[in-house]
């Protein structure tokens, strides 16, 4: 009998979208610093040449042109560099409606309803309590293999947020998903706050009170006007909420550190069954023990590439109870152990 409160999950017909301007500026600036972009623009599966700002890219095949065109650069934030000075009426209409709203709360709220119209897998969630959350995830897209286009968001939000009220406000705190080590002050210091790694989920933490600051460009007869553009754009979306399997995967990353990976912990966040998480993946010719373990391979490759992770850390953060564990499974994934692995990189 099937479980009464199971979600509907659907698969995508085609794989989230994005608008593509972090692409753009990835390629102005490899192009800035005599680089042709288009070998990784193949790589990734995009154009040889940069989008137009009419067409519309694979949001997966961005992240990957990013992470290449980080490397080339040298540029470990590359999100950050390309978020740090672009005019953000690049943005188009999710800048305007912003930017019209009467107050910053009214800006985050269509920012809310409305990012997915530029980025289809990009969800964005407001939370009001003692502090303010702006909470920021993908649909359909797996989040460990991101680290660039999710800082760029960030600091593109805290940069609007500037913008629109006319002074450098900045969050409490910014949350991220994604492991970092080594020197952090250029995020802290274009973020404005304390930056946390590796946490349960991507996040800005903002003092409630700003939500009442007056913008600066206020226009409520622009800004109804671009409200209906929007709602256009929203309809005309893909609605599904993405293949089962990344919404698999989305949901057991942030529980690899704490060791709850487990079935039934992931089954329960999705409000299913055992049996009915079972017979989903089953559907789809998957199992969980083979994405938990090709998540952790994908997730240990790139924690092996940041030297200021300790090999005990990178075992603790994929949830195994000893090195050895991870060890031996490295093995099985690359033919080397972890140690072996990192001097290979090293000195490649």
């Amino acid at each position: 009998m099937a479980d009464q409160n199971e979600p509907v999950f659907r698969q995508l017909a085609a794989a989230p979208t994005t608008a593509g301007l972090a692409t753009r500026l990835a390629v102005a600036e490899l192009r800035r610093r005599g680089i042709d972009p288009a070998p990784m623009l193949a790589r990734a599966g995009l154009s040889a040449v940069a989008p137009d700002h009419d067409g519309r890219i694979d949001v997966r095949s961005q992240i990957k042109f990013l992470e290449q065109a980080s490397r080339t650069l040298g540029d470990d934030f590359l999100g950050l560099t390309l978020a740090e000075q672009f005019d953000l009426r690049e943005l188009g209409m999710l800048y305007y409606v912003a930017a019209s709203s009467h107050c910053l709360g009214d800006a985050l709220r269509r920012l809310e309803r409305y990012a997915q119209a530029a980025n289809h897998a990009l969800i964005l969630r407001m939370h009001k309590g003692s502090t303010f959350r702006l909470a920021l995830s993908y649909a359909g897209v797996p989040r460990h293999l991101d680290r660039h286009q999710m800082e760029s968001f960030a600091l593109t939000l805290v940069r609007l947020c500037r913008q629109l009220v006319g002074h450098r406000i900045s969050p409490l705190v910014a949350n991220f998903v994604h492991q970092r080590s080594g020197d952090l002050r250029r995020a802290r210091n274009l973020l404005g706050c304390d930056v946390n790694f590796g946490a349960d989920s991507d996040e800005l933490i903002f003092d409630p009170a700003l939500l009442d600051r007056t913008l600066v460009a206020a226009d409520p007869f622009l800004n109804r006007l671009m409200v209906e553009n929007c709602e256009q754009a929203m309809a005309a979306r893909p609605t599904n909420v993405g293949p089962f399997r990344t919404i698999v995967e989305n949901t057991i990353a942030p529980l690899l550190p704490h060791a709850e990976a487990s079935a039934k912990k992931v089954a329960g966040s999705l409000g299913l069954s055992e049996r009915t998480f079972a017979r989903r993946l089953a559907a789809e010719g998957l199992s969980f023990g083979a994405i938990l373990d090709d998540l952790r391979r994908d997730l240990a490759i790139r924690h092996l590439e940041e030297p200021g992770l300790q090999i005990s850390q990178i075992a603790w953060l994929l949830g195994f109870h000893q090195p050895s564990a991870f060890s031996h499974a490295a093995r099985r994934w690359t033919g080397k152990t972890p140690s072996q692995y990192r001097r290979g990189l090293s000195s490649s």
